[in-house]
């Protein structure tokens, strides 16, 4: 017989996988945020915080909504790589209680203090590793203690956003810091399953010029764009830094050209995987323009770009792939998911766009609402899903096409 999935355990199937609370919660939060962000940003509303209105919004973008989102992603993943059982019941409430504590926290931080909000707000991601390193270790599964990485990248972008803001009154390297480490990390895992769903896909549905397998020119795209945002965290103006910048996204554009995205347009699950890995190279661009030439490209085209593109979209569609394989769906779009991938990639080029025209507030407008309708909409549509039990095998109609991908790698 095969390996139970979940421990059978007197609790909701939503507490059963770390995928299931995380992805709605972050869906939710992400949607919810960005309607509040625009009258913040506007001064017709307020919050508690001690972060000003715009670190507020970066913060909870980047340690709130993706925070979660990368923590659903590693508690799905490590099972498959351990062959161990997931983090569920408990265990799994203690983690989304610590991530709600840090949400408040960071809203309510003028009253609570700054030290006791960046304790509370950085206890989560101390969690997480912990949890993650437990698993690994227990399964002896040595080599994926590498996924550490990025999470400890991004508990020290936290603590030194939390100094900055305090110390400097707005934070400055600890955010790109925080965007260079998930930007990495869609290189690293985005780079892995893009081309490898592309194959799977057009193996069955569509034979002829399959994606490149992952080689050295893939090592050398991740170290050379590692050295390029390490040098625009510390140095973002200079244009040596620029220019690395743009050389991180040309390799990157031709990375993302081997992997055969063109032939995927009957599969709207697989071709969203390559248009949103396109915002990598298009954010690396723009950001290396703005440093080398700051007068014609604003520094805020290449951060949406990076951020509501690379970032919101790519994990955005991991979520929804995730979520339908891993509750026993077909693996298929639908109409419904067809407008969720819409909303957010009009998102991500509206706020680009907007970064270039900054009179034009109908813009923001229009992206910060494409934005939430992706989100809520997820949530919405795909939110049933993640509350109730996987499909029996008799009721599934799809593979977990995700957990096999991730066992062969490991």
């Amino acid at each position: 017989m095969a390996i139970p999935r979940t421990r059978p355990g007197n609790y909701p199937a939503i507490l059963s996988y770390g995928f299931r609370p995380f992805f709605l919660l972050g869906a939710l939060y992400a949607g919810v945020t960005i309607l509040f962000w625009l009258p913040l940003f506007y001064g017709t509303v307020d919050t508690a915080s001690l972060f000003a209105p715009v670190d507020w919004h970066i913060h909870e973008m980047l340690f709130g909504y993706a925070g979660a989102v990368i923590t659903g992603f590693l508690l799905t993943a490590i099972p498959n790589w351990t062959g161990r059982l997931p983090v569920q019941g408990a265990p799994l409430v203690m983690l989304v209680l610590l991530w709600l504590a840090g949400r408040f926290a960071i809203f309510f931080s003028a009253t609570i203090g700054w030290t006791a909000a960046m304790a509370v707000d950085g206890a989560f991601l101390i969690a997480v590793a912990g949890a993650a390193a437990v698993e690994i270790a227990a399964g002896r599964n040595w080599r994926n203690l590498k996924v550490l990485a990025p999470v400890s990248v991004l508990f020290a972008a936290n603590l030194l956003f939390h100094l900055e803001a305090h110390f400097n009154g707005v934070s400055d390297i600890s955010r790109r810091l925080a965007i260079g480490a998930i930007v990495l990390l869609i290189m690293i895992i985005g780079g892995r399953i893009t081309p490898s769903f592309t194959r799977n896909w057009l193996v069955r549905a569509n034979p002829g010029r399959l994606p490149v397998p992952f080689s050295r020119f893939d090592t050398a795209t991740i170290l050379l764009s590692a050295l390029a945002l390490t040098a625009w965290t510390v140095v973002p103006d200079h244009p040596a830094t620029g220019t690395a910048l743009v050389a991180a996204a040309l390799i990157n554009a031709a990375r993302l050209a081997r992997w055969a995205g063109d032939r995927t347009v009957r599969d709207p699950l697989v071709l969203v995987l390559h248009l949103s890995y396109a915002f990598v190279p298009i954010g690396l661009l723009l950001t290396g323009l703005a440093s080398i030439f700051p007068q014609a490209v604003p520094a805020a085209a290449g951060l949406h770009a990076l951020g509501v593109g690379a970032i919101g979209c790519m994990t955005l569609s991991v979520m929804v792939r995730a979520t339908l394989g891993h509750t026993g769906r077909e693996l298929r779009a639908g109409a419904d998911g067809c407008a969720i991938f819409a909303a957010i990639l009009a998102a991500a080029v509206l706020r680009i766009y907007a970064a270039f025209h900054p009179g034009e507030t109908a813009l923001l407008h229009l992206s910060g609402a494409a934005w939430a309708l992706a989100f809520l909409g997820y949530a919405l549509l795909f939110g049933g899903m993640l509350l109730r039990p996987r499909l029996r095998v008799g009721e599934d109609e799809g593979r977990d096409v995700l957990a096999r991908l991730m066992t062969k790698r490991a």
